[in-house]
């Protein structure tokens, strides 16, 4: 009992390792004196073995938890029971059976000899055979100060409770499946003792004849059973894909930012497809046979006991593998997946800056480090197939030892009178059965749990609360559209902790176009970021008609408060499903009102298929100046208290620009719009009523165009970097005065 924590963990501290050693000898000596010094056992030793169970077991907890706790790492007393209660009653109960079987055989003799060294030496690998079984099968957890893993096969079965109905009618189908089945040995070992016995042909006749009724009837429950089992999967299937998608694509923006988005399509394609073709397959054997064996077994022990128990004392040592390689498979599986994604990675990394690969003549270096991915995966894969060999190999090993010691202890059984001749051939037979079904246990729960290794970052995306606050209900009718960053820190996690926006605050009123503008990097596009509630700050607040972002329900946070970017991002479906993205169904008389407002509408109408023209993967098949069109009417229909342009008028015609800032300035838009506009060509921030300078994450200047000009400060010196800067800013000076 004392050596279960080496099940835990993988290694120990010598002093652990001495405790475990320690104990093993003392428990061995003190069971193998007592029995040599006991004068006479009770004249039922059957009972007297009972009380030393006991006693043992008492023994074993207290004193195991003392010595444990001296090599300084404590053990789960939950572990410590469990493991005091198998090596202690596990003789009892198999010397009970036997007395109950036959209570005149060998039974009592066990009992009196319990403290033979060849019987305690056989009870201890028996123990730990059935604790580590135990172990691998049901493990206990961790005692606090490791994380457990997200993915386990529970956790995964788990998922199936929906269909569980539908298993309660698998399972009545798979038990008159293995019925009929086992008729086949069944009835040759009937068929055996008739032709020993030569009995009449029409009882030959008639047992040839029930082994094909059940075997029918076998063959159509199986295949019933087949078709719901496939349809119960495709049903798991799509929903857990879809769960894993749902709980990525609310996690906040940085978690997209420090995962790789080859990564999580990996993982959320590849990695849930590989799972469920292994359930889909794997888990329906392992159902089939793990019923199967128990249906077996259940016949073996009606046939003969002493066979059965004999059976049952060697399946801990032949279930251990299949547990054991499956662990390594599982650990294997997550390493592929990784290996997977990265290679993945590098060819969408490629495909997606394909012209810039192409303009540097690259195509051989990108397909030379694709390639280098690929053999890491490929060096994974041999090592998955060297062990899978083994894994096959040694199975057949102890199954053949298996029927030799099922033969021999049989033909004694035989001789003596025990068991006829077509039992021990019907034993046989399902013994076969019963190692087929192990054989099959031994394939198919590695791979089962190859699936829980490819199902756990899957689970760990399920499992993950986005590193932001919930949204709120807040959803007024009345929305005015006053946003406000009151003395707003921020920084980026993965950037060191630096200060990205130092102490920021300023207000957007409606009615008003606030422009802000800056030098690169300076701190706009976390603005940005801040208002659309991508991020929280680490100080102060960001307020909407004076209340937190956070308060206010996601949906209509986002259809109030709307975001036009520098480089929009569109989608693989028509024009007119692009402007009216995320909204219910809207009519066409909306999408081109939008559309005419920021005058993409001209360029649509050319089109062969007008607003059902798809706009390609991205928004490839339209320019840059049309993708920003389409984002602007997108965010317009929205008809927004709060419209945000970051630089997205870069890309625009001059009659498109004309139109967006007569939408934006005309005075029937514009007193029930709060407008913030951030730019890079500073001549397109004259009209706005205030002009935010930011310099290193701080609000320098405020003011309007030409207040700004006046003062020559840090507005003056970027109007001055631009092209024809210079000119323009002495043009605009209220003197007219020319500066160097």
């Amino acid at each position: 009992m004392l050596f279960c924590p080496v099940l835990r963990t993988g290694a120990m501290n010598p002093g652990l390792w001495s405790s475990v050693a320690l104990g093993m000898l003392l428990d061995f000596l003190a069971l193998h004196l007592a029995w040599k010094w006991t004068p006479s056992p009770w004249e039922n030793p059957l009972a007297f073995l009972w009380v030393v169970a006991g006693t043992r077991c008492v023994s074993l907890v207290l004193a195991g938890g003392t010595l444990v706790r001296s090599g300084g790492e404590k053990l789960p007393w939950r572990l410590l029971l469990e493991g005091a209660l198998v090596l202690s009653f596990q003789m009892p109960s198999y010397v009970s059976l036997q007395y109950l079987y036959e209570p005149k055989g060998d039974a009592l003799h066990l009992a009196s000899n319990w403290g033979r060294s060849d019987v305690l030496a056989l009870n201890y690998l028996v123990a730990g055979a059935v604790m580590l079984l135990c172990h691998h099968l049901l493990p206990w957890g961790d005692t606090g100060s490791e994380k457990a893993s997200s993915a386990s096969f529970r956790r995964l079965v788990s998922c199936l409770r929906p269909e569980a109905l539908r298993f309660v009618a698998m399972v009545v189908l798979m038990v008159f499946s293995c019925m009929g089945e086992m008729a086949i040995p069944h009835y040759t070992g009937k068929v055996t003792d008739l032709l020993i016995n030569k009995e009449e042909a029409s009882a030959f006749k008639n047992a040839l004849y029930m082994m094909s009724c059940y075997t029918l009837a076998s063959a159509t429950t199986e295949l019933l059973c087949d078709f719901l089992y496939n349809t119960v999967m495709n049903r798991f299937h799509t929903r857990f894909q879809a769960s894993v998608f749902r709980s990525v694509v609310r996690q906040e923006i940085g978690f997209f930012s420090t995962n790789r988005t080859g990564d999580i399509t990996s993982h959320i394609s590849s990695g849930i497809d590989s799972m469920s073709e292994a359930l889909s397959h794997d888990l329906s054997l392992l159902m089939w046979y793990v019923l199967r064996g128990i249906c077996y077994y259940a016949m073996m022990l009606w046939i003969s006991v002493p066979l059965a128990l004999f059976i049952i004392v060697t399946l801990p040592f032949i279930l251990l593998l299949p547990k054991l390689s499956g662990k390594f498979y599982q650990r294997l599986a997550t390493c592929v997946q990784k290996s997977l994604a990265r290679a993945n990675e590098v060819a969408m990394e490629t495909f997606q800056a394909i012209s810039t690969v192409r303009s540097f003549a690259n195509e051989d270096g990108a397909a030379q480090c694709y390639e280098k991915k690929l053999q890491e995966t490929y060096k994974l894969n041999k090592v998955e197939a060297v062990a899978y060999g083994v894994s096959v190999w040694i199975p057949e090993i102890l199954q053949l030892a298996l029927k030799v010691g099922i033969l021999y202890y049989g033909g004694h059984l035989v001789t003596q009178g025990k068991l006829t001749s077509g039992a021990l051939v019907t034993f046989v037979l399902q013994e076969g059965e019963l190692s087929t079904v192990v054989r099959v246990l031994l394939s198919c729960y590695p791979s089962v749990q190859k699936a829980v290794g490819s199902s756990e970052k899957a689970f760990e995306y399920m499992d993950r609360t986005p590193q932001i606050k919930p949204s709120g209900t807040l959803a007024p009718t009345n929305l005015e559209g006053r946003m406000e960053l009151k003395d707003v820190s921020f920084s980026y996690g993965n950037n060191g902790n630096s200060l990205v926006l130092k102490g920021v605050s300023f207000k957007l009123c409606p009615g008003t176009v606030t422009a802000l503008v800056g030098p690169s990097g300076c701190g706009k596009s976390t603005v940005v970021a801040l208002l659309q509630r991508f991020y929280e700050p680490e100080q102060g607040q960001v307020l909407l008609d004076d209340e937190d972002l956070n308060k206010y329900e996601h949906r209509f946070l986002h259809q109030k408060v709307a975001l036009v970017s520098q480089d929009p991002v569109l989608f693989a479906r028509s024009l007119g499903a692009n402007i009216a993205y995320g909204l219910e169904e809207q009519c066409e008389e909306k999408v081109i009102q939008a559309s005419q407002q920021v005058g993409v509408h001209r360029f649509i109408s050319t089109m062969s298929h007008g607003y059902d023209t798809n706009a390609g993967e991205a928004g490839k098949q339209i320019s840059g100046g049309q993708k920003q069109g389409i984002a602007l009417a997108r965010a317009l229909i929205r008809n927004p208290k709060v419209l945000i342009l970051d630089d997205a008028t870069s890309a625009l015609d001059t009659d498109s620009q004309k139109l967006l800032e007569e939408e934006i300035y005309k005075e029937e838009t514009r007193s029930r719009r709060t407008v913030l506009l951030i730019s890079h060509r500073l001549q397109s921030v004259k009209r706005a009523n205030l002009i935010l300078v930011m310099e290193d994450g701080e609000i320098r200047e405020r003011g309007t165009y030409e207040e700004l000009v006046e003062k020559e400060g840090l507005f003056c010196q970027l109007l001055q970097k631009q092209p024809n800067g210079a000119e323009e800013g002495r043009s605009s000076s209220p003197n007219g005065n020319n500066r160097n």
